[in-house]
């Protein structure tokens, strides 16, 4: 038994370095293999410093690492997966502070499920599947889950999208390299559904050879609910890409949000970033991200020194050193500029940018 257990693992080791995956969707972790059931664990541990002073502890603008000068645990989980021909069910429990910040708003009975749900094969032969429950979302080139990224830390981009979809999906292979998702969703990251009705999303997804893969993502729901009134439909579409070769990955995002809102008042959003890394050996790697993010009208970004929306230049760099095929250590630096004082320095004044560091240790099986 043991020697299976192994040979499980060093294979989804070596398949997950030889294929692209999609970054953004959940179910690339690690597991043990008993039969039909997978059991996984996953533990982000981090120590994040500011060179502004942010008396809550939490650095604003960020659900993902946000606490500041202290040991912290970002997200812990336990992943269990049960897969057959007809049926599969996953279920994962998290905590930690990404947990805390991300799911505030949820029930108390579910703000510790990053994942439950179960799916059942509708087609064998055509690989359609129905999926329902709690799932990863599909936006963006970045999850919940750091050690599936090129950097530690999360752009901009991924903080302003669900994290999170509750709802259905209806996964159809249009052909070898390209699959269609359909979903249905309680709305914009809600586990639970509002008075005012859901949302759909649309998810396509090109897998142009094992190195490039390409996505393709739409959303369209009523945020109309008893908190938001005067909210009516958003619209949102974001595209990225990813590619690997050799000792080099990049992976770039782009997107596009609108808000409508009682008396035809609309608001719009806009992001755009680009990632690149270069291993150099083995054990280390260096990566580097810039990025782009436009809130004129305080959509998305509501400034904590209560000015006017504005834009958001970053830049950042990461080294890594990957331990082995299930554990990482990383040191980032990012580096911010806004159009409008949105931070705080040292002696509480508002200023236009922004210095973070963060320290972090990543372990999985």
């Amino acid at each position: 038994m043991k020697k299976i257990i192994l040979l499980g693992i060093i294979v989804s080791a070596l398949s997950s370095k030889a294929q692209v995956i999609n970054p953004a969707i959940l179910d690339t972790a690690s597991s043990i293999h008993l039969g039909k059931i997978s059991i996984g664990a996953y533990v982000d541990t981090y120590f994040g410093a500011d060179v502004n002073e942010y008396k809550s502890g939490n650095r604003p603008y960020f659900v993902s690492s946000a606490r500041r000068k202290e040991l912290n645990i970002n997200l812990a989980y336990i992943s269990l997966h049960y897969h057959s021909d007809r049926v599969h069910l996953r279920v994962i429990p998290g905590f930690g502070t990404y947990m805390s910040a991300n799911y505030a708003a949820e029930p108390a009975g579910l703000r510790f499920l990053v994942e439950a749900n179960a799916g059942v094969c509708l087609s064998k032969k055509k690989g359609i599947w129905f999926d329902a429950g709690i799932m990863g979302s599909p936006f963006t080139n970045e999850s919940a889950i750091s050690k599936d990224h090129l950097m530690y830390t999360r752009s901009l981009a991924a903080e302003y999208v669900p994290y999170y979809l509750s709802g259905v999906k209806l996964t159809l292979p249009l052909n070898k390299k390209l699959t269609l998702y359909l979903y249905g969703l309680n709305g914009w990251q809600k586990i639970n559904l509002n008075q005012y009705g859901g949302a759909g999303a649309t998810q396509l997804e090109l897998k142009i050879n094992d190195k490039m893969l390409i996505n393709w993502n739409t959303y369209i729901g009523n945020e109309r609910a008893t908190a938001t009134d005067t909210k009516r439909m958003r619209f949102f579409t974001d595209i990225f890409w990813v590619y690997n070769y050799k000792k080099f990955s990049v992976t770039s995002c782009a997107y596009l949000g609108q808000q409508w809102y009682y008396k035809n008042e609309n608001k719009l959003w806009a992001q755009s970033n680009f990632i690149a890394r270069y291993r150099f050996c083995d054990l280390f790697s260096l990566s580097g991200r810039v990025e782009y993010f436009y809130d004129p009208q305080k959509e998305m970004i509501v400034p904590v020194t209560n000015v006017k929306g504005g834009s958001i230049y970053s830049a950042g760099l990461s080294a890594c050193f990957h331990i082995d095929e299930h554990a990482l250590v990383r040191l980032e630096g990012r580096y911010f500029n806004a159009t409008q004082k949105i931070y705080r320095n040292q002696n509480d004044e508002p200023i236009n940018q922004s210095i973070m560091m963060v320290a972090n240790i990543t372990a999985w099986f």
